[in-house]
């Protein structure tokens, strides 16, 4: 009983004390959007930009190059960018880094993520099919920014013009795979090894062969592991 006499007049200390307590800072006056304010001169709560304020960064004008499509909607037909050989080389450079592990170095789908099992849940996309060669390049742009299926997009980590660089070098690709012979001079067929007399047809590249088997090194302690892939082959991949 002493004990609880001697904390009363401290508790009722506390309760006076927090009886006194108000909540100024949220109820205190603020600005709402498109309400009515007379702090200001206009008696409008929205500000204004200050007259010269200058945007950070630049408008985003030019729709084919930020979006992948024309001005009437439809997919762009013909790269915003100027090709050339130093663009090709960047988009192959980003294409390495954000696009090789799943649709493979060949853009045959058969990247590595594919190899070790996910293509079992969702197929790779593979840009040597009919309906990717003959897709505009704005698809490949739009894909790029937004995503497709179960790919996320990369707008966020690739800037507008690398994509573009990317989708010159998928278009490279599609061409390497389906070059014709008639259509290489002399200079090039000696390059590649390709006989003189071939005429016609296309250019295929060999299959990427599977990676090859570790030897079983036998039982050990009585037990046989596993035939595993070595890591070290590598896969063209």
């Amino acid at each position: 009983m002493k004990a609880s006499w001697k904390f009363g007049p401290l508790c009722l200390a506390s309760l006076i004390m927090l009886a006194g307590c108000h909540l100024d800072m949220y109820i205190q006056p603020k600005v709402k959007s498109q309400s009515e304010n007379q702090f200001y001169a206009d008696g409008k709560g929205t500000r204004m930009p200050v007259a010269g304020t200058i945007e950070f960064g630049k408008p985003k004008k030019d729709v084919e190059f930020y979006t992948g499509y024309k001005a009437d909607g439809r997919l762009a037909t013909e790269m915003p960018i100027k090709v050339t050989e130093a663009v090709i080389t960047r988009g192959q450079e980003r294409f390495d880094i954000f696009c090789q592990h799943c649709h493979g170095a060949a853009g045959d789908g058969k990247g590595m993520i594919a190899q070790r099992g996910f293509e079992l849940a969702r197929p790779v996309g593979n840009y040597h099919t009919k309906r990717l060669r003959e897709m505009p390049v704005g698809h490949f742009f739009d894909v790029i920014s937004n995503g497709y299926g179960t790919m996320y997009g990369h707008a966020s980590r690739i800037s507008a013009y690398d994509r573009w660089a990317i989708v010159s070098y998928v278009r490279a690709l599609q061409l390497s795979q389906s070059v014709l012979a008639e259509d290489m001079d002399a200079e090039s067929k000696a390059k590649f090894g390709i006989n003189s007399a071939l005429k016609t047809g296309p250019l295929f590249v060999p299959p990427v062969t599977a990676p090859t088997m570790v030897p079983n090194p036998g039982p050990v302690d009585g037990v046989t592991p596993p035939q595993q892939p070595d890591r070290n082959v590598r896969t063209g991949e």
